[in-house]
């Protein structure tokens, strides 16, 4: 047998062990319109918090405002929805391309690993809001997510786990600025998932 012939072999082999090890349905399409959707929800955010005036200053009396605080939570939660609806929708659009099942062992493991650090930080979030710490919500919504995207990685692409790493660096330096978590939820959820999303669709989805 040709060496070309045994490495065409194991490559098939390797791929083969791949799809059933790791998920790979995900949509990079879904990527970047998560993070056109963010972008649309931090700049209705950015209008909510300092108005028409324009700056980036910390501005306390807005940030501890609660009818803004609402009006930033309702915000937020349609972006989450329309984020998750699109992923869904785009993802299992992908899998019936490449002939996968969407539920299935490897998708379970990465929604299982994925869910111990997203709930565990919206629980926190819920208790900074109860508590009056609007501060630091947009910090704790970046690190929680980056280490539920660290945490999911192993079961998909290794990218994940690279934008994981960034989200948690950006909330890092997001709490040590807390009155700018606008700029670093912009750039974490926004600019970084139209980045991903990108590499993904031309790397994976072509």
């Amino acid at each position: 047998m040709q060496k070309k012939e045994i490495y065409s072999e194991l490559s098939s082999i390797r791929n083969l062990m791949e799809r059933s090890a790791k998920f790979i349905s995900l949509s990079g399409l879904s990527g970047i319109l998560a993070g056109i959707y963010a972008l649309i929800g931090a700049g209705l955010g950015y209008y909510l918090v300092y108005g028409s005036s324009g700056g980036l200053d910390y501005r306390d009396y807005y940030v501890n405002d609660k009818a803004v605080v609402l009006q930033l939570i309702f915000v937020a939660i349609a972006v989450l929805v329309l984020s998750l609806t699109t992923g869904i929708l785009l993802t299992v659009r992908k899998a019936k391309k490449q002939g996968e099942k969407v539920w299935n062992p490897s998708s379970k493991n990465l929604l299982i690993n994925m869910a111990i650090p997203l709930v565990t930080g919206g629980i926190l979030v819920l208790i900074f809001l109860l508590r009056g710490y609007f501060g630091i919500i947009a910090p704790a919504t970046l690190i929680f997510y980056g280490l539920a995207l660290v945490a999911g990685s192993y079961y998909t692409f290794t990218d994940v786990k690279w934008l994981g790493i960034y989200e948690i660096v950006l909330g890092l330096l997001a709490a040590c600025l807390p009155g700018f978590g606008i700029v670093f939820w912009t750039i974490g959820f926004g600019v970084l998932h139209i980045i991903y999303g990108s590499i993904m669709h031309f790397r994976y989805d072509r």
